[in-house]
């Protein structure tokens, strides 16, 4: 029972950590550091975790089954694979409407096809391998922040509605947790270590990709290079050294 319900509440605490992106409409004053410290620590947080476990865990799921060679090309290819679908949710969704509802309703759907893998990857990595699970986990946890800032602050400045605005990021959050439920319902008795190889590199290059061409050029965007730089060493520091601590 615990190798179900340890993974289904890592996803789900891992999506309801985007409700926490709501306090920003409490502040008096829109403080753009702290949404461009937030984007960029966790583009911080999400390149660390891709390169130092997504990607060796890949690699290391592969190898009995591909030669060196063949094998680093095809975690290659599967990164850029994640990375052309994350490119896609921008093209199918983008955000650059005028009506600032319309921007935050936007968001949210491009939220929830971006959560709904992640809880899939959540559940999988950490049935498989916990502390793994762990730290994908707190990686997912910290940047849902930023995206439930991405949805509370359009909303509620169209709507002045906090009851509204909590309920679209509650949606955004929710879909984490249906991810893992998808997941055991129909991924977990046909996973193998190829499966999750190739799941693990495209989930790399998801984050990959929202990190550098999302978080990070939209909090340099806020035109504080020094808050951008520091929050990006600090989140990446943060995540390397904790990855060990969560694998003790």
């Amino acid at each position: 029972m615990n190798n179900i319900l340890v993974p289904f509440i890592l996803s789900l605490l891992a999506g309801l950590s985007t409700l926490l992106g709501i306090f920003v409409i409490f502040l008096k004053n829109k403080n753009n550091n702290v949404i461009s410290f937030s984007l960029s620590f966790a583009a911080g947080v999400m390149i660390c975790v891709s390169f130092s476990d997504l990607i060796p865990e890949s690699i290391d799921m592969l190898k009995d089954k591909f030669q060196n060679f063949p094998l680093f090309i095809i975690v290659l290819i599967f990164i850029t694979l994640g990375m052309l679908l994350s490119i896609f949710v921008d093209k199918l969704f983008p955000n650059k409407d005028n009506k600032l509802f319309q921007v935050g309703l936007i968001s949210m759907i491009a939220i929830i096809l971006h959560n709904i893998p992640e809880g899939i990857i959540t559940f999988l990595s950490a049935s498989t391998k916990l502390s793994l699970g762990l730290t994908i986990a707190v990686a997912i946890a910290l940047h849902n922040i930023p995206e439930g800032i991405s949805v509370a602050v359009p909303i509620y400045y169209a709507t002045n509605n906090k009851k509204l605005t909590f309920f679209y990021v509650f949606l955004s959050a929710i879909s984490e947790p249906i991810g893992a439920f998808i997941a055991y319902l129909f991924l977990k008795p046909h996973l193998n270590n190829t499966v999750l190889g190739f799941l693990f590199s495209l989930t790399a290059g998801i984050m990959l990709h929202i990190s550098f061409y999302e978080l990070l050029p939209t909090s340099i965007s806020y035109n504080n290079k020094k808050i951008t730089y520091a929050a990006f060493i600090i989140g990446f520091l943060f995540m390397y050294f904790s990855r060990y601590l969560l694998s003790i």
